[in-house]
C-alpha cells in the first residue's frame, strides 16, 4: 500500500524436517499486501534440506528481509523454538509494530497481515498510561496435502476471556498476531513445557486483562496432513470419543501446569485473574464439593455444551 505508513511486522516462524511444504509457506509471504514485515526464522534440527530452501529464500526475499536466530541452538522442540524467536524479535520493535506466527506447512491468504494489522490498530483501546495487550486470531480454509479445499474450521461461539482460557485453547497459532504491549508481557513469561506457544500466547493476554480479537475471516490455507502437530480439531463426535479413551488425565495435567505457572508469575495475572487462579489451584487440591462450587462461582466455560460437558467431569475426575 504505497504511500501509506504500515506497522512493521515481524513474522515468526520455527521449522523442523519441513521441506516437502515450505516452499509454497514462504512463497505466500511474498504475495501480502501488507508488506512491511521481517521474517525471523529458526530451525529446530531439521534433518532435510529446510535450512537450504530458507538460505535460498532470504537471497531471494532482499538483504534484511530475513533474520536466522539461535542457528546453533538444537533441538527445543516448538513452544521453546517459538518462544526464542519472540524474544530474538521483541527488542527490534517499535510502538504500534506486531508480532505474527507461522506454520511450515500453510499457505497465507494475500490478506493476512493486513486483516490482522487492522483489526490491531482499530479495536484496542489505547488509555495514555497502560497500552492493552491484545492477540489477534482468525479461522482457516482446511486444505489437503495438495491445498484441495476441504472445509472452513469453525468460529468463535462463546467468552475467549479468562478464565475460560483454562479449559481449552480456542485460538490456532498459524493466525495469531500480538501487538508491543502483548509480545513484551510474553517475552518476560516462561510457560511450562507441555504448552503450546499458542495457547500459553492466549493465556498470558487474557489474564493480564488483554483482547482478544476473534476474525471470522478466513486468511491460511491451513493444511491436514499426517505429520501436523497439532492439525484442526475433528467432528465434535470423533474428539469426544478420543477423549473418552484417553480419559483425563492429559488434560487435567495441562490444567495443572499452567495454573501452577500463571501463579509462579503473579505480574502477568489482573487482580481478577489471580483471585480465579487461586481459587482453581485450591479446588485442584481439595474434593468434589470444592471443585463443585468452583465450577458453579467461576466463569469455565467451553465453547460448546458437549464440550463443557466433558470438561466438567474431567474437572471433578481428574
Amino acid at each position: 500500500m504505497p504511500g501509506i505508513m504500515q506497522p512493521r511486522v515481524a513474522i515468526l516462524l520455527s521449522t523442523y524436517n519441513g521441506a516437502r511444504f515450505l516452499r509454497e509457506q514462504l512463497d505466500s509471504l511474498l504475495t501480502q499486501t501488507h508488506d512491511s514485515w521481517t521474517l525471523y526464522w529458526r530451525d529446530d534440527g531439521s534433518r532435510d534440506h529446510t535450512v537450504r530452501l530458507l538460505e535460498a529464500f532470504a537471497s531471494r526475499a532482499g538483504q534484511g528481509r530475513c533474520v536466522r536466530v539461535d542457528a546453533c541452538g538444537g533441538r527445543l522442540r516448538p513452544t521453546a523454538s517459538f518462544m526464542t524467536l519472540l524474544r530474538a524479535a521483541s527488542p527490534g520493535l517499535s510502538d504500534g509494530d506486531l508480532v505474527a506466527f507461522a506454520d511450515q506447512d500453510d499457505v497465507w491468504l494475500p490478506h493476512k497481515l493486513a486483516r490482522g494489522a487492522a483489526a490491531l490498530a482499530a479495536h484496542v483501546p489505547q488509555q495514555a498510561d497502560h497500552p492493552q495487550p491484545a492477540l489477534y486470531c482468525a479461522r482457516q480454509i482446511l486444505v489437503d496435502a495438495s491445498l484441495r479445499p476441504l472445509g472452513i474450521s469453525r468460529g468463535l461461539r462463546r467468552s475467549t476471556q479468562f478464565p475460560a482460557a483454562l479449559t481449552q485453547n480456542v485460538t490456532t497459532g498459524c493466525t495469531i498476531m500480538l501487538n508491543r504491549q502483548a509480545v513484551d508481557l510474553l517475552a518476560a513469561s516462561a510457560p511450562p513445557s507441555i504448552t503450546l506457544h499458542d495457547w500459553w500466547c492466549y493465556l498470558v493476554v487474557t489474564a493480564y486483562g488483554g483482547q482478544v480479537l476473534d476474525d471470522g475471516e478466513p486468511v491460511v490455507l491451513y493444511r491436514q496432513h499426517g505429520g501436523n502437530l497439532v492439525g484442526a480439531p475433528r467432528a465434535m463426535w470423533a474428539r469426544g470419543l478420543a477423549a473418552l479413551r484417553r480419559g483425563p488425565s492429559v488434560f487435567m495435567n495441562v490444567l495443572r501446569h499452567n495454573v501452577s505457572a500463571l501463579l509462579m508469575q503473579p505480574e502477568l495475572l489482573s487482580p481478577a485473574a489471580r483471585a480465579d487462579v487461586l481459587a482453581i489451584d485450591l479446588a485442584l487440591r481439595s474434593g468434589p464439593w470444592r471443585r463443585l462450587s468452583v465450577l458453579r462461582g467461576r466463569a469455565l466455560r467451553r465453547q460448546t455444551w458437549p464440550e463443557n460437558g466433558l470438561f466438567y467431569l474431567w474437572f471433578m475426575l481428574g
